[in-house]
């Protein structure tokens, strides 16, 4: 039981998380793609880790969580207000290049030289 209520609190902080960040006014934020890749909440609901990624790579993750972490008392309050917990977890943000790392490999594997196969003929039609 405790866990589906972790998993259940966990989902709809990402969910809150993703709307609050969508509001900031901070152009360390608003600057770059930003994506909440993660979410980590402690079993006590004392500490949630968000891991943050930009689709303009590492450096700009990194600046967005400068941004974060200044406005990590308003965001706090927000989420508090929205989610009505009694205890509204300290909040760790923290950088991922989990983007940039997915958006090489794709153009990696679309960059593959890989001749389509040819469709194999029905067996029904060679029978005699």
């Amino acid at each position: 039981m405790a866990n589906h209520k972790l998993g259940r609190i966990t989902e709809d902080v990402k969910r809150e998380l993703t709307a609050i960040f969508r509001e900031l006014k901070d152009p360390r934020v608003n600057a770059c793609f930003l994506s909440i890749v993660r979410v980590e909440v402690t079993n006590d609901l004392s500490y949630c880790t968000v891991y943050v990624s930009a689709l303009e790579g590492m450096d700009a993750a990194k600046a967005a969580v400068k941004g974060l972490k200044s406005a990590a008392g308003y965001i706090r309050r927000e989420l508090g207000h929205r989610l009505r917990l009694r205890h509204v977890p300290e909040l760790i943000f923290t950088p991922t290049d989990s983007i940039e790392y997915s958006a090489e490999i794709s153009r990696i594997l679309n960059s593959l030289d890989i001749p389509k196969d040819e469709e194999e003929p029905d067996e029904t039609d060679n029978a005699e």
